[in-house]
């Protein structure tokens, strides 16, 4: 077809009791669809038109039988196709020979060129992929190189798993264990140490006392249970997590510099020594007060109350109220809560439970009562 585009192939086969050519089944077709439906229907006037273009036949013959199939390459409308289908269906003679046409189906051609494009598109993607990671590869090359540098050391009493930076840092990364220190030097980072376990070594609360400590633990339930030790035990000015599900020790060196990154852009925690003592101390006491109550204080960053509200009026309040910095009440942390705490500058948010929160900013702490030892 030359001015159309070709939207459907109906392909038929047939068995014809006899010996014939593609002349003679092709005449069969125009011949006794002609008239059945009017001219405009006929075969002949769809071709001048440039609805249906040139019938390909395949056939062979074996014994005194023919057989084969027929593609009608129609740009009609599907009812066209199906009608032009029904009607070849219906040829019973090729020349002399009894015949039998039977429909295998109407293709769609603009499915399959939807396919063959989205293939395309998977191969372009695919291709794209490999060469970004190529050239990350390269990138990488200076990070790695410095990781085969680095050594893995062991630190105080308990020989916990480190990297050399831990002598001469101000800044200490804590991670959950051995593989994870490793990792992190992969990555070109030193200044790491590893717990090794839910108890927390002495010698990683000393450090905490002199030290900017950042803790770098696995995105799951076991990354929860060292952070609720961590918390409890020391001082922490930053909690970065692998994505949920994943843990540290799996992360690619790009993935880590990334994460480690959201640490260079946020601000200072010098905030973080009441953050953790003073608000817990806060928590405790406010327990009791809302448990049940479906009530929500609003404190400033003094751990002053600003506001006590209901759960239910508790967003149009926040954001109608300057200076709140925590938020301890009586419900489920929620995304949209987290979000409009996140836009107000809050430091924390202290609920029953966490609800589906798709997206956990690094910098801004949440934490259910159960983690200070409450309900």
């Amino acid at each position: 077809m030359h001015s159309s585009i070709v939207k459907y192939y109906v392909r038929l086969k047939f068995d014809v009791e006899g010996v014939v050519e593609k002349a003679d089944l092709i005449g069969a077709i125009f011949g006794q669809t002609e008239g059945l439906f009017g001219p405009e229907m006929n075969l002949n006037e769809l071709q001048k038109t440039w609805k249906v273009g040139r019938i390909e036949v395949n056939l062979e013959s074996k014994g005194n039988r023919t057989y084969g199939e027929v593609l009608i390459p129609m740009s009609t409308d599907i009812s066209t196709a199906a009608l032009i289908a029904a009607a070849v269906e219906n040829v019973d003679k090729v020349g002399p020979c009894s015949a039998r046409f039977t429909l295998i189906g109407i293709e769609d051609v603009r499915e399959s060129k939807r396919r063959i494009i989205a293939e395309r598109a998977k191969s372009i993607v695919k291709e794209w992929a490999l060469k970004s990671v190529s050239e990350s590869e390269e990138l990488l090359k200076d990070i790695m190189e410095v990781a085969r540098r680095s050594k893995l050391i062991t630190y105080g009493k308990e020989e916990l798993p480190a990297g050399p930076g831990i002598h001469t840092s101000d800044t200490i990364i804590i991670v959950e264990g051995r593989a994870d220190v490793i990792n992190l030097l992969r990555a070109g980072i030193e200044n790491v140490i590893a717990v090794e376990g839910v108890k927390i070594p002495e010698t990683v609360v000393k450090l905490s006392k002199d030290k900017k400590i950042i803790a770098f633990l696995d995105g799951d339930r076991g990354g929860d249970l060292i952070l609720k030790e961590l918390s409890q035990m020391m001082r922490i000015d930053k909690v970065l997590r692998a994505p949920p599900g994943r843990e540290v020790e799996d992360l690619t060196p790009l993935e880590i510099l990334e994460i480690l990154k959201k640490e260079v852009q946020m601000q200072p925690a010098e905030e973080a020594p009441t953050h953790l003592g003073g608000l817990s101390a806060k928590v405790k006491e406010s327990f009791s007060s809302i448990h049940g109550t479906l009530e929500a204080i609003i404190l400033d960053e003094k751990f002053d109350q600003i506001a006590r509200v209901p759960v239910n009026e508790l967003v149009q309040r926040l954001e109608n109220t300057e200076g709140a910095k925590y938020l301890i009440f009586d419900g489920i942390i929620t995304q949209r809560l987290v979000d409009l705490a996140l836009k107000k500058g809050m430091i924390a948010i202290i609920g029953h439970r966490m609800g589906d929160i798709a997206e956990k900013p690094s910098d801004i702490s949440l934490k259910t009562f159960d983690e200070f030892g409450l309900e």
